[in-house]
């Protein structure tokens, strides 16, 4: 700020506090339409009072006009959002101001007084706005070419260039609803380069850190935004849903921090990253984001100049001789609500499109299935009167939350002991954390364990139920055959056949050839799969089955629920 804009600055602070008022502020207050632009003549009208101009010397007069025209242009250049221009007038004004000697006529001190009242104004609005206003003007995000943006831009155009191309064709699809909705807000449409950096434009992208999406929204970041997020879909990967929820949280950023580059910073790392960053700084330490670079983290430092790098390339693409050569086009929908669960799969073949376009349209699905509550989807807007006609014959599936418990591994835990202490198997544990039975575990890790609503895989349960085995068994005190046959899941029957036993007498240290699993029958258990419109009655009726002997086979009870897609035990 040099000496003029400073005067002004501590003048208009002087003039706030009341420790001087003009007779004009004390009378009036001052508004814009106080002073009107001089007449072609070159005449200046001064107003609210009857004041006559026509005392004033030519010289004094002539500064004056020119400093109320200088102070009119700052006030466009202010509404254009050009700041800098602004400032720039107001300081031509007040070192007018400052040529003018002070004399002893009252009009013309009056008059050079209320027009550095004015001008003090003006600077102090300026620089609140700079704070605090988004201005969304076009180019309000400068791009500084210095070494740092220069190294990012090489990267990008040289080991990185078919990662850029790729992500540019990806962005097509996208970018139109981005800027769109930047547009809305008022911010610059620069932004919507930032998922490029971010995901690459891919809506399922996923970080080391969780973060996920195109706008690589975190989980307790994307609740504040208004993200949902449970077993069936989580709003993080839907493009539109996360593009407003970013334009929130970046507003947000620019009001707290005033500028752009130290808003995408916040971004990046957090906004409480950079302001204990901002609170270690001594000067200047919202002017420019440059400032606090060498503090920010080392991804951060690199995040914001690889952003303005990529604004930079996608403004010269010729003279980087980039071409977008495959670009995705953007996907006309229309929305349904639906109020039954159904696969994408199933709705992809009842109307006849590729699934793939399915899941591009609806990326919050988690499993490919719409949760039970009722719910949009998007469907392909040349199919959409086809779903319609077919939406009531798409067969209804069910896909039962898992439920799960979470176990942070303490000194001396290992998977068996785990495993019994949760009552279930390692193997259980193992297959639903993705690792090994033998797998060493690290203190402090969080291991998933399955609950009554977790299913094992179709092996685990053939062998509880199909496999029979012989062994042999040595009768020990206190023991008789409904004991052993309880024991082993067989019958006394089966034992004495198997034994050639004429009575129910046993000896201590008598061996006995027993088939565990073995009640006598040769009927096999088998899986049946509930279809639309299934009932446990009719289920058992026609598999020759009792329905007590279903439900217990299936530990059911006559009020519990079956859903379609469901598999149940038969005989």
């Amino acid at each position: 700020m040099n000496i003029h804009k400073l005067a002004a600055f501590i003048f208009a602070l002087f003039l706030i506090t009341g420790c001087q008022q003009s007779q004009l502020s004390a009378n009036k207050p001052l508004t814009d339409q106080t002073f009107k632009e001089p007449e072609p003549q070159g005449q200046c009208i001064l107003q609210p009072e009857t004041k006559k101009l026509n005392q004033v010397g030519d010289s004094d007069q002539g500064k004056i006009d020119q400093a109320l025209e200088l102070c009119n242009a700052a006030q466009n250049y202010w509404e254009e959002g050009n700041l800098e221009e602004a400032l720039s007038s107001l300081d031509a004004a007040y070192a007018l101001m400052l040529e003018i000697d002070k004399i002893d006529d009252s009009e013309v001190n009056q008059q050079k007084e209320d027009i550095r009242y004015l001008i003090s104004k003006r600077v102090l609005e300026i620089y609140a706005s700079r704070q605090i206003v988004v201005t969304g003007h076009h180019d309000a995000i400068p791009i500084t070419l210095n070494d740092h943006v220069k190294a990012e831009i090489r990267r990008l155009t040289g080991p990185e260039r078919k990662f850029f191309i790729r992500a540019l064709n990806r962005s097509c699809r996208y970018r139109p609803f981005i800027v769109q909705e930047l547009k809305k807000s008022g911010l610059p449409e620069e932004i919507s380069w930032l998922p490029l950096i971010e995901s690459g434009f891919k809506s399922r992208a996923l970080s080391p850190a969780r973060a996920l999406g195109l706008w690589q929204f975190i989980p307790s970041t994307g609740n504040k935004f208004g993200l949902n997020r449970n077993h069936y879909i989580d709003e993080r990967m839907d493009p539109e849903k996360a593009t407003r929820a970013a334009i929130d949280y970046l507003k947000e950023l620019h009001n707290l921090f005033g500028d752009w580059t130290t808003a995408i910073a916040a971004y990046n790392c957090g906004e409480y990253r950079v302001l204990k960053t901002i609170r270690r700084q001594k000067l200047n330490y919202l002017d420019n984001f440059w400032d606090l670079y060498q503090s920010l983290p080392r991804e951060t430092a690199r995040y914001v100049p690889r952003f303005l790098a990529t604004v930079h390339i996608v403004k010269n693409l010729e003279k980087y001789n980039i071409d977008i050569d495959n670009p995705l086009k953007p996907l006309e929908y229309k929305p349904f609500d639906i109020k039954k669960q159904v696969r994408l799969s199933e709705i992809a073949k009842a109307i006849n499109v590729d699934v793939n376009t399915l899941v591009s349209l609806n990326p919050e699905l988690r499993h490919e299935v719409t949760p039970p509550e009722p719910y949009t989807i998007k469907i392909p807007v040349n199919h959409a009167e086809l779903f319609m006609a077919k939406i009531d014959g798409i067969k209804t599936t069910y896909r039962q939350p898992p439920q799960y418990r979470y176990y942070r591994v303490r000194k001396g835990d290992t998977l068996s002991g785990i495993a019994r202490k949760f009552r279930t198997s390692v193997s259980t544990i193992a297959r639903c954390n993705k690792i090994s039975r033998k797998s060493c575990l690290a203190i402090g890790k969080v291991l998933k364990i399955p609950g009554s609503g977790y299913k094992s895989s179709p092996k685990t349960t053939a062998k509880t139920y199909a496999k029979s085995t012989k062994i042999t068994y040595t009768v020990r005190r206190g023991d008789n055959l409904w004991l052993i046959a309880k024991k082993f899941s067989t019958t006394t029957k089966r034992i004495k056949t198997l034994n050639k036993l004429s009575g129910n007498r046993l000896s201590i240290g008598q061996r006995l050839i027993i088939v565990t699993g073995d009640k006598g029958s040769s009927k096999k258990y088998s899986k049946y799969r509930v279809k639309s419109g299934d009932s446990p009655v009719g289920i058992a009726k026609r598999h020759n089955m009792s329905l007590a002997r279903l439900l217990s086979l299936n530990h059911l009870n006559k009020r519990s629920k079956i859903y379609p897609g469901q598999d149940l035990l038969v005989e």
